[in-house]
């Protein structure tokens, strides 16, 4: 499998920044940085797709507009599809690549159709038979991607080897009147009916007073959905609360404090994805019905109906120590967990899909979701999990000034120290 390039970890918001930007700069004004005689091509006549099932097939019907004062002389049509979805054929005229999640996108395919076909200014075409995407079994916030340029767009590096269709080709004829679009990139969502069914499993301790005893609670997404979030949504966290009586010795990964409990993100929201949290908590005394738990965060999450395993008990039996009451919570002490990244584990050919349901994305994509009830930006995961950054941060910090008081310390002695 060909593996990504190094140094490509750029912070996930310089990525959004810059993508962001670019697509604002095709968009607004695609000529305004090379030749002014140039094509002035735009794409358009998609509008957002909802209400589509698993196992359906909608169509494409892409415009092709040249809005310069030169001719293109060749165009492509790319569709850039995400991992909810798939191409119900291709024609022989395009190829098609799978490309892994990298960064802040998720897992993906691009199918990119040349047409030998001159446009001139002013002109307006669409394809005689446009493009077929089948809806698969666990689409449900997906997306759509176009671009039109006169030129190749290449191939992902971080993709594997393209394949040709093999479906008759098909070319491009006059377009409705009016029909031109307004920009070289057009994102469009693609809202699948389908559920996504997040749970949370507890964990029952038990040791006696003085003993340290690991913890393990976990988040996983059963599906059958995957979820993408996008702008302006709010991401899922986990909740852990400690028993009382214990303080936290370890945090989990992927877990920050957040008054007395922890948040924890996770790595994917793939289908079949989960995440264990690992803690490690010392018995300090004993406290009668001393209960912790470990819970979903509140955000709205209609595509989850099932709200039955969204919270379970941390159930602690001690013995030994007197009971010294029912106070409530946990301890918020605890050394940082590690923060880590996973790539993404899909494989599959180019129109099969992957299987990626352990896989974690290395972003956002692709799929993410922060520890806490922040807003999430586009596509990424582990940029966005609420993992402990700033605490990590923070300590490290603490830990510089901290060593630099006390060898300021040290010298002062030393100073007034007799020789």
């Amino acid at each position: 499998m060909p593996m990504p390039p190094r140094n490509r970890r750029t912070s996930g918001a310089a990525v959004a920044a810059l993508g962001a930007a670019g697509l604002i700069m095709l968009a607004a004004a695609p000529a305004a940085f090379g030749d002014e005689s140039a094509p002035e091509l735009v794409v358009g006549g998609v509008k957002p797709i909802g209400g589509v099932k698993p196992g359906s097939v909608f169509d494409v019907p892409v415009t092709v507009a040249n809005k310069g004062t030169v001719a293109a002389e060749k165009v492509w049509v790319s569709y850039g599809v995400t991992r909810g979805l798939d191409f119900a054929e291709v024609p022989s005229n395009c190829r098609v690549q799978h490309v892994r999640s990298y960064d802040e996108m998720p897992e993906r395919w691009i199918a990119a159709c040349a047409f030998d076909q001159a446009v001139a200014p002013g002109a307006v075409y669409t394809l005689e038979k446009p493009l077929r995407v089948k809806v698969l079994d666990r689409a449900l916030n997906d997306g759509l991607l176009l671009r039109v340029g006169d030129a190749d767009p290449g191939v992902d590096e971080n993709g594997y080897p393209p394949v040709q269709g093999t479906a008759p080709a098909v070319k491009l004829i006059g377009g409705p009147a009016g029909g031109a679009g307004s920009a070289r990139v057009v994102d469009v969502p693609v809202t699948a009916v389908n559920t996504a069914d997040y749970q949370v499993t507890g964990a029952a301790l038990k040791g006696s007073v003085g003993d340290t005893v690991t913890m393990k609670v976990t988040f996983t997404n059963a599906g059958p959905a995957w979820w993408q979030p996008r702008p302006g949504d709010r991401s899922v966290s986990v909740k852990v609360t400690p028993p009382a009586g214990t303080s936290v010795v370890k945090r989990g990964q992927f877990c920050r404090v957040e008054g007395k409990r922890y948040s924890c993100g996770m790595r994917s929201l793939y289908e079949g994805s989960g995440e264990t949290y690992t803690f490690e908590l010392k018995i300090d005394k004993r406290v009668a019905g001393a209960k912790g738990s470990v819970a979903l965060s509140t955000e709205p999450r209609p595509f989850d109906p099932n709200k039955a395993n969204d919270k379970a008990d941390i159930t602690l039996d001690v013995t030994g120590g007197d009971s010294t009451g029912g106070s409530t919570g946990g301890s918020t002490n605890g050394s940082t967990g590690s923060t880590g990244s996973s790539t993404n584990g899909s494989t599959g050919s180019s129109t099969n899909g992957s299987d990626g349901s352990t896989g974690g994305s290395s972003s956002t994509g692709g799929s993410s979701s922060t520890g806490g009830d922040g807003a999430t930006t586009n596509g990424g995961n582990l940029a966005e999990t609420g993992s402990s950054t700033l605490p990590i941060a923070g300590a490290a910090a603490a830990a510089v000034l901290t060593g630099a008081g006390a060898l300021l310390v040290v010298r002062r002695r030393r100073t007034q120290s007799p020789s």
